[in-house]
C-alpha cells in the first residue's frame, strides 16, 4: 500500500510516500481500506517530535479515517497510521456512518468534534447564558466549539478570526460578532488553542470567575508565564486541557462521537468542510495548516 511516513523529526517536508505492506488486523480489530483521513495540528506535532519519540521512528501519522470495511460497511474510526491506503481500527473505535455523510463532516466528529465537547462541557463547565469567546473559529476546533456553545445556551458566542473571510465564516456559523481584544465586556468562558500573546490578552479579559481554557499552541510561541497573583487579582481560573487523555475516562469517547454524529444528521451541527489534498500532498496540507491558510476540517484523499 502507499503511506505517508517520516523518519526523523522536522517541518512538513520530512513526510515521504512510501510502499508498505498491507497491515493485518489482530484480535478485536478491522481492516479498513481508506476514503478519506482527517488532518490535524497534533499530527504535525507528531512529526516535529513534540508528540513522539525517536524510537518510535519510522512513523506514519494521523488517527482517523473514513473507509470501508471488508464486508463493504462504510465507517469512522479512531486508528493509528491513517495516511495510508489501508488501515487498522479496533472494533470499539468504529462507528457506521450513512453514505451520504460527507468523509469531511464525519471526520470532523473524532479530534476536532471530541476536543470542542469536552472544552465545552468538561474543562471550561460552561453554563447557559454564560459570555463565551472562542479563537481561531473558522478552524476544526473553532468553528464546532462555536456551535456547540450556542446550541447548548451561551449567552454570546465571540469569535476572533485572522481573515474577511474567516469573519464572514463565523458569523455565518452564528457568532456573535468578531471580537478583539481588550474586549468590550468580560468574557466568562475563553476557549484557547492559539497560545503566545493571544493567550495573555485573553486572561486580561475575564470576567470576575471567568476560565480560560489553553488547549494548543498554534501560534508555536511560549506561553507567558502565569503569575499567581495575576490569576487572584482577576479572580479568574486558567485550565489546561489535552483530548488524548481525557478519551480514557470511562464514558469520554464513544458517547460523545455519537452525540456528534447525531446532531449532524439532525442539521444542528454544521461541520465545515475544507481543503481536500491528494495523500501524496500531505506536506502541501501541513503546511497549509501551519500558515493557518485553512478553514474547517481538512483531509488526505488516498
Amino acid at each position: 500500500m502507499r503511506a505517508l511516513q517520516f523518519d526523523r523529526f522536522g517541518g512538513p517536508e520530512v513526510l515521504s510516500l512510501v510502499h508498505l505492506p498491507d497491515p493485518e488486523p489482530g484480535p478485536g480489530q478491522v481492516l479498513i481500506a481508506v476514503e478519506a483521513a482527517g488532518v490535524n495540528f497534533a499530527d504535525t506535532h507528531q512529526v516535529d517530535g513534540s508528540y513522539a519519540s525517536a524510537d518510535q521512528l519510522p512513523l506514519v501519522p494521523g488517527s482517523e479515517v473514513v473507509g470501508r470495511t471488508p464486508e463493504g460497511r462504510r465507517v469512522l474510526a479512531r486508528t493509528r497510521r491513517g495516511y495510508a491506503e489501508f488501515a487498522v481500527a479496533d472494533r470499539a473505535a468504529v462507528f457506521g456512518i450513512p453514505e451520504d455523510l460527507p468523509a469531511a463532516h464525519a471526520l470532523s466528529a473524532l479530534t476536532q468534534g471530541l476536543t470542542a465537547w469536552h472544552l465545552l462541557r468538561g474543562a471550561a463547565r460552561m453554563r447557559p447564558g454564560e459570555r463565551v469567546v472562542v479563537h481561531s473559529a473558522a478552524g476544526g476546533v473553532g468553528s464546532l466549539a462555536l456551535q456547540l456553545a450556542r446550541l447548548w445556551g451561551a449567552g454570546e458566542v465571540w469569535a476572533t478570526a485572522s481573515t474577511k473571510a474567516k469573519a464572514e465564516l463565523v458569523m455565518r456559523l452564528g457568532a456573535t460578532g468578531v471580537a478583539g481584544y481588550p474586549l468590550a465586556q468580560p468574557a466568562d468562558v475563553i476557549l484557547d488553542g492559539v497560545g503566545g500573546p493571544l493567550f495573555d490578552q485573553a486572561l486580561g479579559s475575564l470576567a470576575d470567575f471567568g476560565r480560560i481554557v489553553a488547549y494548543g499552541n498554534a501560534s508555536r510561541r511560549a506561553f507567558t508565564p502565569l503569575d499567581d497573583a495575576r490569576l487572584r487579582a482577576l479572580n479568574a481560573a486558567v485550565v489546561g486541557f489535552r483530548l488524548r487523555p481525557t478519551l480514557a475516562r470511562p464514558g469520554a469517547f464513544a458517547e460523545p462521537v455519537r452525540e456528534l454524529l447525531d446532531m449532524m444528521a439532525r442539521g444542528t451541527l454544521r461541520p465545515v468542510a475544507g481543503a481536500e489534498y491528494p495523500l501524496a500532498d500531505a506536506a502541501r496540507a501541513h503546511t497549509d495548516l501551519l500558515a493557518r491558510r485553512t478553514v474547517g476540517k481538512i483531509l488526505l484523499r488516498p
